[in-house]
């Protein structure tokens, strides 16, 4: 099968939802959730401790979450802007001592894709589009704002680090109708390389139904996220170095609806 000119139906993580045929751009707004998992080393003041969330407490350490995908697409090309805001608390144990942890993350990610490679499948989807398999390489920045405190009650110490970060990076991503109605979307993505993180990793894999909801195109998602970051520099106090060492990972849900 040859590639051939890719009809206007995007894909994007995490939110999935398509395009019309021939009406040039299109809106997509996507609402969704990450119960992501934190674990990793956090580096304060000259204090290290591991921080350890697991997925199932994430409900009892959460204090906020923010979450949203807005993307546009124009036949072969389109561009996105992601955005997280995370709060949680926790308390670790470092030398048999109580630290309390306090972790607020922002992180938005803007990025453009092109689809370079498009395979033409046989039928249509549920929306009217041509069945494809398309190979999309991405390039953009993460921003990262990252607020951590520490507290050891027994010992009178409290203390806390703001920081904030780019990342370039670097991808890909594929986005293959299965049926009329599934579709499977998978992006990955290096960035970092010493502009912002030492290095940073974002993977995703969706699995998506296309559906009407109150008469409007729905694609419900569900999949599954990971995200590392490796970033450390000197700390205020002169002691020791601010370190993020930590891995994001856990289940996602979604949907989108184009305009």
């Amino acid at each position: 099968m040859a590639p051939e000119r890719a009809e206007p139906e995007a894909s994007v993580a995490p939110r999935y939802a398509p395009g019309r045929k021939g009406t040039g751009w299109t809106l997509i707004v996507s609402p969704y959730v990450w119960g992501a998992s934190l674990g990793g080393d956090l580096g304060l003041a000259g204090l290290q401790t591991p921080a350890h969330l697991p997925f199932r407490d994430i409900f009892k350490h959460l204090d906020l979450a923010a979450m949203g995908n807005i993307e546009v697409v124009n036949d072969r090309w389109g561009g996105y802007l992601d955005a997280q805001h995370v709060r949680t608390s926790q308390t670790e144990k470092l030398l048999s001592v109580p630290v309390d942890l306090r972790i607020r993350t922002t992180r938005v990610a803007g990025g453009f894709y092109y689809k370079a490679w498009v395979v033409p499948l046989s039928g249509d989807t549920a929306f009217d589009a041509r069945r494809t398999i398309s190979f999309e390489p991405t390039v953009g920045l993460r921003w990262t704002r990252l607020k951590a405190g520490a507290a050891v009650a027994p010992l009178g110490l409290e203390t806390d680090r703001r920081a904030g970060w780019v990342d370039p990076f670097a991808g890909l991503r594929v986005n293959a109708d299965l049926s009329r109605h599934w579709n499977l979307f998978v992006q990955g993505d290096v960035g970092g390389f010493g502009a912002g993180t030492d290095v940073s990793v974002n993977a995703l894999a969706m699995l998506g139904y296309r559906t009407h909801l109150l008469g409007q195109r729905t694609i419900l998602r569900g999949g599954y996220r990971f995200i590392y970051e490796d970033y450390s520099q000197d700390d205020f106090t002169g002691r020791g170095r601010f370190v993020w060492d930590m891995q994001q990972r856990g289940p996602v849900l979604g949907l989108s609806m184009p305009f």
